[in-house]
């Protein structure tokens, strides 16, 4: 009993650390940036703790269980799909912080002819029109955003998939350091695999509460449209920054493009 109690607490709590490390907290960032509702931020960490977890399990139950060996090039691949991923997200905040910044007015004659910013839906972008008879140069569904939503509408985790996405990357980059862990201090491996599963609960719950608390942050300072909107751009070009660093290391400093790799799991 107080083995199966220790495996409870060490491995929810281990969890809800390891949903705080820097890579995981800039990723989410990017995703809650624009994020003012707590229930929908709570959904947004949880959809990423489950992508973390079910690669956790997997890739972790199959190093446990069957004793799989991860060579070097292809553990120092899945760190690297992280870098890729926060430089993707990165880019992604940053255009949508340009494409609401409004065109400015060169001279008094644009006045009446000029850029003006405009949504469909989550989709902000601007073009020219005049105050007139305005028109524009395309139909509300025919964006981006709204082609997305004929696709996927059926989907009702449509605006789950990132997070989730981003969760299983993540997982694919932590899921060995953690199986080995395990495997150093857990001779069961049933009770290796519980404490698999515990390990992603506490994640599910640490992210919860980091996206809840981002959200509440992001509620209270983006009333001021000004700030929120430089808020959105400083986690995009963070994230972007980080990217860098990490393919860097991962890809020179560890060897990933060299003939003589170096990888330890962490």
């Amino acid at each position: 009993m107080i083995e199966l109690l220790s495996i409870i607490a060490v491995g929810f709590f281990l969890g809800m650390r390891h949903a705080t490390d820097p890579d995981h907290v800039i990723a989410v960032t990017t995703i809650v940036s624009g994020q003012r509702k707590l229930g929908r931020a709570a959904l947004i960490g949880a959809f990423w703790g489950l992508g973390h977890t079910l690669t956790i399990f997997l890739v972790g139950a199959g190093i446990i269980l069957f004793n799989l060996v991860i060579p070097p090039r292809i553990g120092l691949s899945m760190e690297f799909s992280v870098g890729i991923m926060l430089i993707v997200l990165g880019i992604i905040n940053v255009a949508g912080f340009l494409r609401s910044v409004p065109s400015p007015l060169t001279n008094h004659e644009e006045v009446a002819t000029h850029s003006h910013v405009h949504t469909h839906g989550d989709y902000v972008h601007n073009h020219r029109h005049g105050h007139t008879s305005e028109t524009h140069s395309h139909t509300p569904n025919q964006t981006p955003v709204a082609f997305l939503d004929r696709l996927l509408a059926r989907s009702n985790l449509y605006q789950h998939v990132r997070p989730l996405a981003v969760g299983i990357v993540h997982g694919l980059a932590g899921s060995a350091a953690v199986a080995l862990l395990v495997l150093t201090t857990i001779r069961n491996p049933y009770w290796a695999i519980a404490y698999l599963l515990l390990f992603g609960v506490g994640t599910i719950a640490g992210m919860m509460v980091i996206t809840m608390s981002l959200a509440s942050t992001i509620r209270v300072v983006g009333r001021n449209q000004f700030i929120a909107q430089r808020l959105g751009m400083a986690s995009g070009l963070l994230s972007l920054a980080f990217g860098l660093f990490v393919v860097y290391q991962i890809g020179f400093v560890n060897g990933l493009f060299t003939a003589h790799p170096s990888w330890v799991p962490r």
